[in-house]
């Protein structure tokens, strides 16, 4: 079934592969834009990170067992590496907090997304803070399918954004942004930025992505119903991916025409 949904993907894949937004990053204001649209990805992923630790490994007291070993496995794996990685200069960082710092380095404007997360701590509920916020409607849509995927509370179609929307695709899509941009800058601009997206490619190519696969098929098992849930989100969450990108792809043209 996997390879089946990947073979239904592949048209959304390849576009998101061979997007024209990664020939347009050709100087620092145009990444900084890419920066400031991407960022909101880098968090609202740890969502729906949290969200299958929530629902696939016991995190209340008192402790038990619940679900299966491997699954289990997986899932703290991804926490440890996502909360508290080891960042460029040897430290434990989050790596949103790594692509933070990323963002200072390369000058980017991180205003936006510190007074998103200032009200997210205050409690507002996530709803009320996308639709009042001023962040282009790109960004919007893309948070908002991340928590109406949560919200359903089904950890096959969570599993499903998180695979084939994130840890499947991280490996090629971030490998196409790194390749097609490092040739405009300086190493020593793009040193954060690029030791980010290095080490989600390394996680997520030989660790992660196999092992989120084989989470798929555990939670749906032989259950048609869920596999069709599952590609149908998996096809949303590429289309919201897509429309993220067209959307840093339209302000980055915008900033040129004002030039």
């Amino acid at each position: 079934m996997i390879k089946d949904i990947n073979k239904v993907l592949k048209p959304q894949v390849e576009t998101l592969l061979n997007h024209s937004l990664y020939s347009k990053i050709t100087s620092p204001k145009e990444l900084q834009i890419f920066m400031e649209h991407h960022v909101f990805a880098v968090w609202d992923f740890m969502s729906l990170l949290k969200a299958l630790q929530q629902n696939l490994t016991k995190t209340t007291n008192p402790w038990f067992p619940v679900g299966n070993p491997e699954t289990r496995y997986l899932i703290n794996e991804i926490v440890l590496a996502e909360e508290t990685d080891v960042n460029f200069y040897g430290k434990h960082q989050s790596h949103y907090e790594m692509y933070i710092d990323a963002m200072e380095k390369a000058g980017a404007n991180t205003t936006k997304i510190n007074k998103f997360l200032d009200q997210v701590i205050h409690g507002t509920d996530i709803y009320l803070i996308i639709a009042a916020s001023d962040l282009p409607w790109s960004i919007k849509q893309f948070v908002k399918f991340t928590f109406e995927t949560i919200s359903e509370g089904k950890p096959h179609k969570i599993a499903s954004a998180f695979t084939f929307g994130r840890e499947g695709l991280i490996p090629g899509m971030f490998t196409s942004i790194i390749s097609k941009i490092q040739k405009n800058f300086p190493e020593e601009d793009l040193k954060l930025f690029k030791y980010y997206f290095d080490r989600h490619i390394e996680l997520d190519d030989d660790e992660h992505g196999p092992m989120a696969f084989e989470m798929i098929e555990h939670l749906c098992g032989n259950d048609r119903t869920k596999w069709d849930e599952v590609e149908e989100i998996a096809k949303q969450a590429l289309d919201a991916r897509i429309e993220l990108w067209d959307g840093i792809e339209k302000e980055i043209q915008q900033e040129k025409v004002l030039k």
